[in-house]
């Protein structure tokens, strides 16, 4: 066994490198890499919502300021900010489940193809505006079950499983799950993986033909794969419907948002096309934001 002197004479020796000056900190450049974008194939349709001058508030404290904006067909509109700057609240109102807490109030409009959703009845609001959660949530039923129940839920009289299966089929196909699943409809839901349960979640939201799909942070309980499984999924389905996406990872709503909105505060910094708002900021508070220097 070596000594502590010898030991010592066998360690590589240290370099010191002289410096003339102190050292400086590169600085954060808004030219950030934020990925590939998904293929666009779709040019934007119709305008499916309008926001006119909406402010939400809780307890009379504001969470969203005055906020006006598109959402149309054929795109994918990507709202972006820290954590607490009215993503959710807002999007939330958009099919009117603020209104389930005591504390809420809503001044502005909401049109839906025209018509102020305060004038639509709710169930038909919501069959129109779907809506996809952080986590999923399949219900304690079969695979088939979940996606049959939305359509039961929204038929005048109660259809048979022969006469259901078929729309059960188209919805899981347009979900991107059917091949997967299809042998094994009657499998309990809750045994499929993450990524599966939360397309399951979407099958059912499509199931009723929406116009316009909420998601809030869809991928935020997900693997990279299944991710962007999910992401795919989006980029396909904006085909036929409005989407509105609420994500803090900034390379998802670069990926796959047509049009970014960023708040702050409750406010409305920024809104415009992706590339724009990602390459080309006109706010300062945005330029920091997708560069890292704040979220």
């Amino acid at each position: 066994m070596l000594d502590i002197t010898e030991a010592e004479t066998l360690l590589p020796p240290i370099r010191k490198i002289a410096l003339d000056a102190p050292p400086t900190v590169a600085m954060p450049s808004i030219d950030v890499d934020h990925g590939p974008r998904r293929h666009r194939t779709t040019t934007p349709g119709p305008e499916r919502m309008t926001l006119e001058e909406l402010t939400v508030a809780y307890s009379g404290k504001e969470a969203v300021k005055r906020v006006s904006l598109p959402i149309r067909q054929g795109e994918v509109l990507a709202l972006i900010g820290p954590s607490g700057c009215g993503k959710t609240t807002l999007l939330r109102t958009l099919n009117r489940l603020t209104e389930l807490t005591a504390t809420a109030s809503r001044s502005g409009r909401i049109l839906l193809d025209g018509q102020d959703v305060d004038h639509l009845e709710i169930t038909q609001l919501r069959r129109k505006v779907s809506m996809v959660f952080q986590q999923p949530n399949p219900f304690p039923m079969s695979i088939f079950d979940n996606v049959a129940y939305a359509i039961r839920e929204q038929a005048m009289r109660r259809p048979g499983k022969k006469e259901i299966a078929p729309k059960v089929e188209d919805a899981l196909r347009r979900a991107g799950l059917w091949d997967e699943v299809k042998d094994d409809l009657a499998r309990p839901a809750l045994r499929l993986s993450g990524g599966q349960q939360q397309r399951l979640c979407i099958a059912r939201a499509l199931a009723v033909r929406p116009e316009v799909m909420l998601m809030d942070e869809p991928c935020s309980a997900l693997d990279p794969k299944s991710s962007a499984v999910i992401e795919e999924l989006i980029v396909e389905l904006k085909r036929d419907i409005a989407i509105v996406i609420v994500t803090h990872n900034l390379q998802q709503a670069h990926r796959v948002g047509d049009q970014v909105a960023f708040m702050y505060l409750g406010d409305l910094v920024e809104y415009g096309p992706t590339d724009d708002v990602f390459g080309a900021p006109r706010a300062q508070r945005t330029r920091d934001y997708v560069a890292g220097a704040f979220g």
